[in-house]
């Protein structure tokens, strides 16, 4: 059995090519998303309680998805002008939120 993160196994990443440096990601997300010194928006992974994490600033660099923010994670995908936000499975790679999210045909709206 494989240890699952508290995220139940969703992580997320950035493509900064498409970030449009607007900030929406930080102000949903703090504890996730921060802009960095070029303007561009960077994930970061769970950082213990009164500790900063590092950005991840490497291309495609990935963070779990923490349980108690998934919701604000989301938004974030959704909002995000530059449709640069994608939160996959980690087991499959399969994006579930962002502009290239697998749509259920059976379930679409």
């Amino acid at each position: 059995m494989t240890a699952r993160n508290e995220s139940g196994d969703l992580e997320v990443w950035i493509d900064q090519d498409l970030c449009t440096g607007d900030g929406i990601c930080a102000q949903y997300a703090p504890e996730v998303f921060e802009l960095d010194i070029d303007g561009l928006a960077y994930v970061k992974p769970p950082a213990p309680a009164g500790q900063e994490a590092d950005l991840l600033t490497a291309p495609g660099a990935t963070a779990p998805v923490p349980l108690p923010l998934l919701r604000e994670v989301i938004d974030s995908a959704r909002e995000c002008p530059g449709e640069c936000i994608h939160v996959r499975r980690t087991a499959d790679k399969t994006e579930v939120y962002g502009p290239d999210a697998v749509v259920d045909a059976v379930n679409a709206p």
